[in-house]
């Protein structure tokens, strides 16, 4: 099966974003603010900083709108796709998680919970080297892999 064929069936992949942020007070509520005050809410947030920049890693409810923020208030972003899987077990299955993408030889370079739990579950975003492998891993392992459309509003 394609690509394509499995994003008209599913719906696309969630989109993270990697904000770019002065390293200041007050920089992160900005961004915040301003998608709060679009209607647009932030699902997941991790934060890295160094001294004069911070990246703030976020998945939204409404990756078109926040685009179209960012570039109309000259706000520098990046965007790539995660596989966000559902912990049904909760925090114990991360090492059956950890284990399928090992297996299966998916590299993770980078992973942060959600916010949210839209039934009531856990979530894990993963951004690994291969995308379509973790979520077909993941997926036969048994584990709910989230779209966007499970995400937004």
């Amino acid at each position: 099966m394609t690509t394509e064929t499995t994003e008209k069936l599913q719906g696309p992949a969630v989109r993270q974003y990697s904000v770019f942020l002065a390293n200041r007070v007050g920089a992160l509520l900005e961004v915040v603010k301003m998608l709060s005050e679009a209607r647009v809410v932030v699902l997941a947030l991790s934060i890295q900083d160094s001294s004069e920049t911070s990246i703030a890693r976020i998945i939204v409810s409404d990756p078109e709108l926040l685009e179209e923020l960012c570039d109309r208030h000259d706000i520098a972003y990046g965007a790539c796709e995660v596989a966000v899987a559902e912990l049904e077990e909760g925090a114990s299955d991360l090492p059956r998680l950890l284990a399928a993408l090992l297996e299966a030889e998916v590299n993770i370079l980078f992973s942060y919970t959600l916010l949210v739990r839209p039934r009531g579950r856990p979530l894990v975003a993963v951004h690994t080297d291969d995308l379509e492998c973790a979520s077909a891993v993941l997926e036969g392992r048994g584990f709910r892999v989230l779209r966007q459309s499970d995400l937004s509003r």
